[in-house]
């Protein structure tokens, strides 16, 4: 027994030697990469640059160790390259990491690489090199969002064993890849992931063609492409093994291709953005093993199939942004039987009808987007079994019901979204009773009536933390919430329109600064004096617009936009706001009662973008050196009572889109310089004592103008032909100066007066601009892009009313009154069939007024009097409303309706007329009268003469017939004679006989 195990001790000594002896061995044989390959690095890391030091680790024997490299671990070859830059979360972050240089040709010497990956870095727009092609064992290839440019080299093709290739670049980047042909994919015979998203294949038109000889892709991205083919069919499908297809943002404008629907184990479908058009295809519902739909942001329409709702594994619809109409029932039934979709997003369809009951069966909805839609109601009660719902959208619907209280029973609930919607009914604390993580609120109304109101008691804590709360035209007043004072993650509080009164809490505005960094409390009646000075703890914005504010002007620092227009500020601006605000962009201060001159320190608020001081007491001149406000787009000083000059300095202001300056005591010429501010939109100095000529570079320089308001002003000499260049121009307002000469015809080349006004241009803020139509002076602000308008009255204009200008079939008021025009007033004036206001009084006009002057059916203010007008006035349509005798006083030529100087076809006995007849109508008629005569007479007369003329029997016949009528008739006039002879003759005898 002791020799055994002797024996058994010796051989496990004998054992742990040799595998001591190999571990050795082993060790020493991958003791770390080989030099070729270690120097092969080195000179690839020689040809980056690495501003972040991520290579600092490259040094020493054994590359095998360095950052990004892995070896096999037998023989210490390299086989894995990995550099991607892993700070692509942080856009600042890559910026800075980002490894530059070139992909040098030295890693050909890493003979066993099969995986490359130099992703998110910035190579400067620098080729995919050729010799990447000869990398003969590499399966995994990544240059993703690494800023290479240029053509793909086909090379690539002959990575035979790749079976990844991700060359996905930023579709907004200045380097962009892009193929002319796609024929070398042919050699990825393994090829399992292909994402080319962001590269330029526009000239390639068999792209599907190509991509289809990969048989074993199971997943290919596609994205911004400018792909323009997309057939409808394939002869045959050869990559059927496809699990995920992303072709999205694309211009194929077409409809569904059918070929999708043969690969029915596809799991992910992305085909946003790509112009597609028809219906929503009811082969979907084959495609059980779906699990994500992305069809947004297409021309699709019609109603969601309801068999779509079959899907089981559905876990993801994205309809968004099409035309796609009817209401939800029938598919949400199908989708409750199923219940495993996490999102729907619909946003702006045309859905319409109540929110289905069935809602509550997709207990496994995550997020539900709706916005944009036209659903209307109340939310079903049944919302309350959501339990996993996290986001609720309901934004831009008219939801005109009420919101029920079991919302407040959504435990994941973290995005509410209800603005510009219709509610009605109260919100209560009960409404918020379990929503522990709800971040962001928003209830806005579209009503007037503010029909939601909401009851929050004054001791209330909520059981959220909100980001965000937007309340906005419903009743939170007349009290300031108190609740919000526990809201300490809240960054974004709007209260607009609320029916907020009475002096905001003391702890409000040191709470404020602390944490909010937009903050709008307009439209309110909130009243008091805001603190002087205040210190924000991050960039505010800062709304108090239409309250009854007063006291002197906040100074709060780290202010980015301050809106307070339209309260009871009084006192100056002050001297050194430049220092005290210099982040500010935006300052309106105006519609208070601020006093003094403008400080010169405001012009140096160099990120100013816009300042707005109007409706004011401001007096002085203005600020001598503009120059720095490169960035000012807004410049809006009307209504106060500045004085001087405008300052040459202006002209610098290269960025400036608005310049009003109008109702102040401006005088002097228009400076030359402006003709720099190639920019301008809106260009008004109305109601000044500016003088001079009318600048000839405004029709040269400013080819954006869209508003010319010169009005009440001293500008001299004629309307250049220049002013025609404006083509945008829709307000031209020369009123009230002493200008002469005649109209310019080429006023008719004014196409912005012609043009329709796109749904974008009417949303265009152009400031308030006071125009005098129908009869007054009217305030436009907001529909301001919608009027278009020529007034050049109160002149000393002469000529005549040019016939171009009636081709400005748009024109809404068209005033020349008090000039001194002469001639008639154009024919075909009804062209301008858009015309509500017509002022041509006080000028020399003659002739008679155009009968097509009935035929503008939106004309409701015309004005011709004190003019040499004669004839008829016209009658009919429009004219009919137009009765007041004013509007043709003067003109002792005019007769007919409403004057009472009849014409002389109107001085018809009442008997022989119907008093309803117009005189337009009796014309019409005596013409029909003389001509039923005149065809009466040609058919009677020719019918029969014409005829005995031709045949004579007829004629014999005729005349016989005439003779024999001639004697009958003479026969019985003489029997009747002579029998009223001889009853005469008895009568007599019978009278001679009674006397």
């Amino acid at each position: 027994m002791k020799k055994s195990g002797s024996h058994l001790l010796k051989m496990n000594f004998v054992l742990l030697f040799l595998c001591f002896l190999c571990f050795c061995i082993t060790n020493d044989l991958s003791t770390g990469c080989s030099d070729i390959e270690k120097k092969a690095l080195l000179n690839f890391k020689e040809s980056l640059t690495d501003p972040f030091g991520r290579l600092s680790s490259w040094m020493g024997e054994d590359c095998c160790q360095w950052h990004g490299v892995s070896c096999n671990t037998d023989r210490g070859q390299v086989m894995k390259l990995d550099l991607r830059n892993s700070f692509h979360t942080n856009k600042a972050a890559e910026k800075k990491s980002a490894l530059r240089g070139k992909i040098d040709s030295s890693l050909l010497n890493l003979k066993n690489l099969s995986y490359l990956d130099l992703s998110m870095n910035n190579f400067g727009g620098s080729p995919i090199p050729n010799f990447i092609g000869s990398f003969r064992t590499l399966r995994y290839l990544n240059l993703s969002f690494a800023q290479l440019g240029g053509t793909i080299p086909p090379h690539l093709g002959n990575l035979s064993n790749l079976e990844y290739l991700d060359l996905h670049s930023y579709s907004d980047s200045s380097h962009k890849l892009k193929a002319n042909d796609l024929q070398w994919l042919r050699g990825f015979s393994s090829l399992e992931y292909l994402d080319m998203g962001g590269t330029d294949l526009s000239a390639v038109t068999d792209w599907l063609q190509q991509v289809n000889m990969l048989p074993s892709l199971l997943e290919l991205y596609l994205s911004s492409c400018k792909l323009h083919t997309f057939p409808l069919a394939l002869p045959f499908v050869n990559f059927t093994s496809l699990v995920a297809v992303d072709i999205s943002n694309n211009f194929f404008n077409s409809p569904m291709p059918r070929w999708i629907f043969n690969i029915t184990g596809l799991k992910s479908i992305f085909l946003s953005s790509n112009n597609l058009i028809g219906v929503i295809p009811s082969a979907f519902a084959n495609m059980h093993s779906l699990q994500h739909l992305d069809l947004s942001h297409q021309f699709l329409e019609g109603p969601i199939p309801g068999i779509l709702g079959n899907l089981s594994n559905l876990q993801s619809l994205t309809l968004a942004f099409n035309n796609l109409s009817g209401n939800l029932i029938e598919f949400v039934d199908s989708l409750s039987k199923n219940n495993s979709l996490g999102i729907l997003l619909l946003t702006q369809n045309r859905f319409s009808g109540h929110l289905p009951d069935a809602l509550g069966n997709l207990t496994n909805l995550r997020s539900l987007v709706l916005r944009k839609n036209i659903f209307w109601g109340s939310i079903p009660e049944s919302i309350r079994f959501l339990s996993s719902l996290q986001r609720l959208s309901l934004f831009g619907n008219p939801m005109n019901g009420t919101i029920p209280e079991s919302i407040g029973q959504l435990p994941d609930l973290v995005v509410m979204d209800f603005g510009q919607t219709a509610w009605k009914g109260t919100i209560s604390e009960g409404h918020f009773s379990n929503l522990t993580k709800l971040e962001k609120l928003e209830i806005s109304s579209t009503s007037q009536k503010k029909s939601l109101t909401f009851s929050w008691g004054s001791q209330w804590t909520p059981p959220f933390n909100l980001k965000s709360i937007i309340i906005a035209h419903n009743r939170v007043g007349p009290s300031f919430p108190e609740w919000l004072q526990t809201q300490s993650n809240l960054t974004t509080l709007f209260l607009n329109d609320v029916e907020i009164s009475g002096k905001l809490p003391e702890w409000f505005w040191s709470w404020c600064s602390q944490r909010i960094d937009d903050l709008d409390l307009a439209n309110n009646n909130i009243s008091g004096k805001l603190p002087r000075s205040l210190h924000f703890h991050y960039e505010t914005n800062v709304y108090l617009i239409s309250n009854r504010l007063e006291g002197p002007i906040p100074l709060w620092s780290n202010v980015h936009r301050l809106y307070l227009w339209n309260n009871k500020f009084s006192g100056s601006i002050p001297d050194n706001i430049s220092e005290i605000l210099p982040m500010l962009r935006d300052l309106d201060l105006s519609r208070n009662f601020l006093t003094g001159g403008i400080p010169s320190s405001i012009v140096k608020l160099k990120d100013l973008r816009s300042l707005v001081l109007s409706y004011n007491n401001l007096s002085g001149e203005l600020p001598q050196d503009w120059s720095q406000l490169q960035h000012l787009q807004v410049l809006d000083l009307a209504n106060n009572s500045l004085s001087g000059g405008i300052p040459c300095s202006m002209g610098a202001l290269h960025s400036l889109r608005l310049l009003i300056l109008s109702s102040n005591s401006f005088k002097g010429e228009i400076p030359l310089s402006l003709q720099n501010c190639r920019g301008l939109w809106s260009f008004d100095l109305g109601k000044n004592k500016f003088s001079g000529e009318l600048p000839t570079w405004l029709g040269d320089n400013t080819p954006s103008l869209m508003i010319l308001r010169l009005r009440s002003n001293l500008f001299t000499a004629n309307i250049p032909r220049q002013l025609c260049l404006l083509t945008s121009l829709h307000v031209m307002d020369l009123a009230d100066n002493s200008l002469s000469g005649v109209i310019p015809a080429c006023l008719g080349n004014l196409t912005g007066m012609v043009s329709e006004v796109e749904f974008e241009d009417a949303k265009r803020y152009e400031g308030n601009v006071k125009i005098v139509a129908k009869g007054r002076e009217i305030e436009y602000s907001s529909t301001l892009p919608l009027v278009k308008i020529i007034d050049l009255s109160e002149n000393n204009l002469s000529g005549k009313v040019p016939e171009e200008i009636t081709k400005l079939h748009r024109l809404g008021t068209l005033n020349l009154s008090n000039n001194h025009l002469t001639g008639s007033i154009p024919s075909n004036i009804g062209n301008l069939n858009l015309l509500e206001t017509l002022d041509l009084s006080r000028n020399q006009l003659s002739g008679s007024i155009p009968q097509s002057l009935s035929s503008i059916s939106f004309l409701n203010h015309l004005n011709l009097s004190y003019n040499n007008l004669m004839g008829k006035i016209p009658s009919g349509n429009q004219m009919q409303t137009l009765n007041d005798p004013s509007i043709y006083k003067g003109n002792p030529g005019l007769c007919g309706a409403p004057l009472a100087n009849k014409c002389e076809d109107d001085r018809i006995p009442s008997d022989h007329a119907d008093g309803n007849d117009t005189g337009e109508d009796n014309v019409i008629e005596m013409k029909w009268f003389y001509a039923g005569i005149s065809i009466g007479f040609f058919l009677g007369f020719w019918g029969v003469c014409g005829t005995l003329l031709l045949k004579k029997s007829w004629r014999l016949a005729y005349f016989q017939l005439i003779d024999e009528r001639k004697e009958k008739a003479s026969s019985f006039i003489a029997v009747s004679l002579a029998r009223w002879q001889r009853k005469l003759e008895s009568g007599r005898s019978i009278t001679d006989s009674f006397t």
